[in-house]
């Protein structure tokens, strides 16, 4: 791509130095290190780390060009834009030459059941005989059979995100589904990804140290359905608090469809049972009614499946095929996913107040009758605080037994953590406290009886710890095998 396609395809405030220079672009960075000869280099304004800092260190790298917030004094041309992140986001999609418009792209935005229900949207996709890929927390994959190839955000930033759908576009892929965190539509990453279905699974707190608000984490949500066009399709989970503020929000060119539980909806659950082995109930489409009895269990897993299924209404494929194919989902990594029998160990990634809210719901429905329920939990650091007592109360209230630990400390004191999450206790004198997250899962190995359910929280699929000044390898399901089990 040639340097004078960017100059007319985006809107800058000044162009600097520009005369004389129609260097072919090799490719995009917002690193410098990454930075390689003919690169245009995107000095990105972060919450910690200002990329103008850097603007010297990518042009001795190689950059060609920088887009830049201010004038640097530096020997290559500039483009001065309003806002870089806004600019790097329009840089990759012309770069690869908007990936996403060749794709039937639907995103999936919301605090918690992002990934699952991605994943049962691809599973639905290649029940039709349909390819599709999946982008998300656990990595990308091409289809539902592949491996997961890493990604560093649930969203990647636009250009590696504009990239991985080119990639997909020439794999002869015609689909994707996606997860879409707040962050990445705060921070532009998505922009210009044409998304012809956009799907809400709830709004609750999360990201506070982000967002600040809970309004203006509902406005970042928001965006993605702001900018749906005819023929485009918008899902809201009617029972969720904030839905009725986002079906204001839907463009009046998209067709708005609901799901839910407890208010009217166009894919409804009724006749709800659990046991041991999963979810039975009566799902009603628009008066049609199909019985439905899912391997995955909770309420959070119902809501899930609601999602899914009304994507698959939403998109014409056939609904007893659909039910079948949900049917035979035993669930995804991490994700109350039960890594031990006798006593029962859960390993679920909640890490937000209603998430733990609700797998330890679901997770009280399966302990027998004469069982205790053991909650295993902690808190990331440098993350939402106000959420940490939140949490405390809860697994009070819902568990019979709490082992607080950490979870991600990062740059902050576990114990400061700890004691956060003490505030909401009404008493403390049946908590027992661990730091060390191992030595907390032998804690509750030691209390475990055989008719309990243990449910360790927090980190789901992740396979490693990140401490204050390095990152270990710790996956919490390794762990429950070697206590529990000694594998």
């Amino acid at each position: 791509m040639r340097l004078r396609t960017i100059i007319d395809n985006i809107d800058y405030l000044e162009l600097v130095d520009i005369d004389g220079f129609c260097t072919e672009i090799q490719g995009i960075s917002y690193n410098s290190k990454n930075t390689q000869r003919d690169y245009v280099f995107v000095c990105l304004t972060g919450e910690h780390v200002d990329g103008h800092e850097y603007a010297e260190e990518a042009v001795t790298n190689g950059a060609c060009i920088c887009i830049v917030e201010r004038r640097l004094n530096l020997d290559i041309p500039q483009i001065v834009v309003s806002n870089t992140q806004e600019a790097l986001a329009q840089i990759a999609d012309i770069f690869y030459v908007s990936p996403s418009q060749k794709l039937n792209l639907i995103g999936v935005t919301g605090t918690n059941g992002k990934t699952t229900v991605t994943h049962l949207i691809q599973k639905l996709y290649e029940a039709e005989n349909l390819k599709c890929a999946l982008i998300g927390t656990l990595g990308n994959k091409y289809s539902s059979d592949d491996t997961y190839h890493d990604v560093k955000h649930t969203t990647p930033q636009a250009p590696e995100l504009q990239e991985l759908f080119y990639t997909i576009y020439k794999k002869n892929i015609p689909n994707v589904v996606m997860e879409v965190s707040s962050h990445a539509l705060a921070q532009h990453r998505v922009d210009y990804c044409d998304f012809n279905g956009a799907i809400l699974t709830n709004l609750t707190q999360d990201h506070l140290d982000f967002h600040i608000t809970m309004n203006n984490y509902f406005k970042a949500k928001a965006k993605l359905f702001e900018d749906l066009y005819t023929g485009d399709f918008a899902i809201i989970n009617a029972d969720d608090e904030y839905a009725g503020k986002f079906m204001q929000v839907v463009s009046p060119k998209a067709r708005l469809l609901t799901y839910g539980i407890k208010s009217e909806a166009d894919v409804r659950a009724i006749s709800i049972e659990f046991n041991n082995d999963g979810a039975k109930f009566v799902c009603d489409i628009q008066g049609k009614k199909y019985d439905i009895s899912l391997q995955m269990n909770g309420m959070f897993s119902v809501y899930n499946v609601l999602a899914a299924l009304t994507a698959a209404y939403a998109l014409g494929f056939n609904i007893e095929n659909s039910i079948k194919t949900l049917e035979q989902v035993k669930g995804v990594a991490g994700r109350f996913e039960i890594v031990v029998n006798k006593p029962t160990v859960i390993v679920d990634y909640a890490h937000t107040p209603d998430g733990l809210q609700n797998v330890l719901n679901a997770a009280r429905g399966i302990t027998p009758q004469g069982g205790e329920l053991i909650c295993i939990f902690g808190c990331g650091g440098d993350r939402d605080a106000t959420k940490r007592p939140k949490m405390g109360a809860i697994a009070e209230e819902l568990a019979d037994k709490v082992i607080v630990t950490s979870d991600n400390p990062r740059s902050e004191d576990p114990q400061q953590i700890i004691t956060d999450i003490l505030a909401g206790f009404k008493s403390v004198s049946n908590v027992i406290v661990e730091p060390d997250r191992e030595l907390a899962i032998k804690q509750a190995y030691k209390l475990a009886n055989a008719n309990d359910v243990v449910i360790v929280a927090g980190k789901g699929h992740e396979d490693y710890q990140i401490l204050a000044n390095e990152t270990i390898h710790f996956d919490d399901r390794e762990k429950v095998r070697e206590i529990f089990i000694g594998e």
